[in-house]
Formats: structure tokens, sequence, C-alpha cells
């Protein structure tokens, strides 16, 4: 599932439209139709944005998860081998990739 497909089904669970979302994320109806539409994917820089406004978190837009759900991926939280993994998991990254990640650590840091 696409994060787009899964963010309308996020949606319809939450009995949300289209123009709700746009004023609730201040994205325009359009940039929206055009997600659903043409099956594209909200930029990094709306993720942050329509998580808080669906109260979700980006691991449940992102990849489908919720929060103490398995999605396959060991992560050891101890602090050295943590940034080990994170580290290690962006090693054959595009360069394309990294920005995302980049962009999304970053608004990650603003999150309160």
């Amino acid at each position: 599932m696409t994060i787009s497909e899964r963010l309308f089904a996020i949606m319809k669970e939450k009995n949300i439209t289209m123009p709700d979302l746009s004023r609730m994320t201040g994205i325009s109806r359009h940039t929206i139709f055009d997600w659903q539409r043409r099956g594209t994917n909200p930029g990094a820089d709306k993720i942050m944005v329509i998580c808080e406004a669906l109260h979700i978190t980006p691991e449940e837009l992102l990849i489908g998860t919720t929060k103490g759900s398995s999605t396959g991926v060991d992560i050891c939280m101890d602090a050295g081998s943590f940034e080990t993994q994170i580290i290690e998991g962006c090693q054959g990254f595009s360069d394309e990739q990294k920005k995302r990640l980049l962009a999304y650590i970053s608004m990650l840091q603003n999150v309160k």
C-alpha cells in the first residue's frame, strides 16, 4: 500500500473528507485531490502536518504500523547501537532518499 493509499484509508476510517483535511492542514484541496487522482504521495514537508491533523504517528502513515505493532525490524534502543543502526540503514540510499530522510529528521526535531 502506498502512502497516499494509506492516507485515504485512514481518512475514510476517521470519516474525514478531502475538504476537511484541507481545512485541518492548510494543504490545498487541489493538492490532496492530486494525491488521490494521480496516486502520488505527499512530500516530506507535508507528512508531519498530516500526522498531527489526523492524530497518527508518521510510522502509521508511512509504513502502516501503530505503536506496539511489529514491523519485522528489530531496533535496539541503546544509544550507541541505535545510531549505528540508523547509519547502517542509510548506506546505499540514493541522494533523493537521503534528502527525504534529512527532511523527516528536521521535521521530527521540531515536533513538541
